[in-house]
């Protein structure tokens, strides 16, 4: 039994008296190249990929257009409403005049752009859990990437837990996000072919 697993069995024995801290805490054993999230609990474990990198790569230079880069972050933990809820998301874009707390975190109160690239073993997250938790957190743009679908999906105007406004585009098409806080037009047409498959997420309940 690896130390990881050993770990998986203890965040199991104590589930009702886990933090978020306690959580990451135990997992910093995870396998190297692995992205780690807290999502409602549940820790979710994603292999980096090239292709999901790529689709970051080029929303975080698309962003830089504006932001400065101390304020653009991929896989940063930020902990957002709702049950045991620590994102590290692919992208993040905070407001000016954002600064990290006591304990060396950034506050969601200051997210003003999150977007996912979504993975197929993850997918549900995005849509379901962590859509509700960054519209519950007031964030006012979540874009989601779906090189499934070659759809990217525009999430604003956030009130009582949900997006008033779902638009979708299809990679190759501007998506205007001039009238939003983050006041410029991302591009799709440098996004990589559709994806088909991908290598196994690991969840720990």
């Amino acid at each position: 039994m690896t130390a990881l697993d050993e770990r998986r069995i203890e965040m199991a024995e104590n589930s009702d008296e886990r933090t978020l801290d306690e959580m990451f805490q135990w997992l910093e054993s995870a396998p190297e190249g692995f992205k780690v999230e807290i999502v409602e609990g549940a820790v979710f474990m994603s292999p980096q990929r090239g292709n999901h990198w790529q689709i970051i790569a080029d929303i975080y230079e698309q962003l830089r257009e504006k932001y400065p880069r101390k304020r653009v972050k991929s896989d940063v933990r930020v902990d957002y409403p709702g049950h045991l809820n620590g994102f590290a998301s692919d992208v993040t874009a905070m407001a000016e005049g954002a600064a990290k707390t006591d304990d060396g975190r950034w506050r969601h109160q200051d997210v003003e752009f999150v977007a996912e690239v979504i993975s197929k073993g993850t997918g549900q997250n995005d849509y379901g859990p962590k859509k509700r938790a960054y519209a519950t957190a007031g964030v006012p743009v979540y874009f989601v990437a779906d090189p499934y679908q070659r759809k990217c999906h525009l999430y604003t105007d956030p009130s009582d837990g949900d997006c008033t406004s779902d638009t979708i585009v299809t990679f190759g098409k501007d998506v205007d996000l001039t009238k939003t806080p983050v006041g410029l037009t991302l591009t799709t047409a440098g996004l990589p072919p559709r994806v088909t498959s991908d290598g196994p997420e690991i969840t720990v309940s």
